[in-house]
C-alpha cells in the first residue's frame, strides 16, 4: 500500500494545491474564532444579503478571516465561515481553492505577487523577479527564513501602465526598476514600507499615478452626474425573500433549502 506522502507527492501541482495537508498550526482541531470586533464586520457583511441567502458572504467572510489569520486562511477558519453562513464545509473549501487570492499556507509578513504578464513582462518583470530571488535569497513560491517576505508570480494585476509592477498586500509599487525594488525591499526590512500616493498606489519613479511627464493633460474637470430618480416611493417595497415570485421564477421553497442540508 502507498503511503499519503507518496500518493501526494505523485499529485499534479494543481491538486496539490487543491489538498489540505496537515501542520501544527492547521489542522482540523486548531481553534479559530472572530474576533468581537470581527464579528461586528460579520454581521455587517451579512446584512448585505437576503436571510435564505447568507452564502452569498462566503468571500468576503474569508477575507475577513484570513486578514485576522495574518494573510492565509486555516482550515478551522474555513470551517467557522461554513457554520456562519449553514452550509456544508466543502462548499467552502471549493470557493478557497478556487480564487487565488486566498492563500491556504502562511505566507510571509510582505506577500509580494510579482506579475509577469505580457506588458510587465517587456518592461523587465524577469529582472524584477531576479532582482527579489537574488536580494532576499528565495525562489518563486518560497518565504524568507525570517518570515518576512513570501515572492509569488502571478497573471496580470491591472496596472499595465506603470509595468513592471508588484503588489505587496492590499497596495501596488509600481514602475520598478531593480535599484527601487532593492529600496522597497529594505524599507519593509525596516518596518517603513513607502506610503501609497495620492491615487492609491504607488510608482516607484516620482511620477503620479498614470500621468506622463507633462503631468495631467486630460479629464481636469469633474463631469456632472445625471439627474437623480425621485418617484421611489410609488413603487411597491419588495421583500428579498419574494424576489424570485416577483420575477416570474415560481417562488422560493423553504423545503428545498432543508432537504438539501439533510
Amino acid at each position: 500500500m502507498l503511503s499519503s506522502s507518496r500518493i501526494i507527492s505523485r499529485l499534479p501541482r494543481v491538486a496539490l494545491h487543491q489538498t489540505h495537508i496537515n501542520t501544527p498550526d492547521n489542522l482540523p482541531t486548531t481553534y479559530f474564532d472572530f474576533t468581537e470586533e470581527n464579528y461586528l464586520r460579520v454581521t455587517r457583511i451579512l446584512s448585505k444579503y437576503p436571510s435564505n441567502y447568507k452564502q452569498s458572504g462566503i468571500i468576503p467572510l474569508l477575507d475577513l478571516a484570513q486578514r485576522q489569520a495574518g494573510g492565509w486562511l486555516p482550515l478551522a477558519a474555513m470551517d467557522k465561515v461554513a457554520k456562519i453562513v449553514n452550509v456544508a464545509p466543502m462548499r467552502v473549501y471549493e470557493v478557497a481553492t478556487f480564487y487565488t487570492m486566498f492563500n491556504r499556507e502562511k505566507v510571509g509578513k510582505y506577500f509580494m505577487q510579482l506579475c509577469g504578464t505580457t506588458p510587465c513582462m517587456i518592461c523587465g518583470s524577469e529582472d524584477i523577479k531576479q532582482t527579489i530571488e537574488k536580494h532576499l535569497g528565495i525562489k518563486d513560491g518560497e518565504t524568507t527564513s525570517d518570515g518576512l517576505f513570501t515572492l509569488r508570480e502571478v497573471e496580470c494585476l491591472g496596472a499595465c501602465a506603470n509595468a513592471p509592477m508588484i503588489q505587496m498586500n492590499d497596495d501596488y509599487y509600481e514602475c520598478l526598476t531593480p535599484k527601487t525594488t532593492i529600496e522597497l525591499l529594505e524599507a519593509c526590512k525596516n518596518g517603513q514600507p513607502p506610503a501609497m500616493g495620492k491615487w492609491g498606489s504607488l510608482p516607484m519613479n516620482g511620477q503620479v499615478s498614470c500621468e506622463g511627464p507633462k503631468g495631467k493633460t486630460s479629464l481636469i474637470t469633474v463631469p456632472g452626474h445625471p439627474p437623480l430618480r425621485t418617484d421611489w416611493e410609488k413603487f411597491e417595497k419588495v421583500d428579498p425573500k419574494s424576489v424570485k415570485v416577483h420575477m416570474g421564477y415560481g417562488g422560493y421553497d423553504e423545503t428545498e433549502v432543508v432537504e438539501e442540508k439533510s
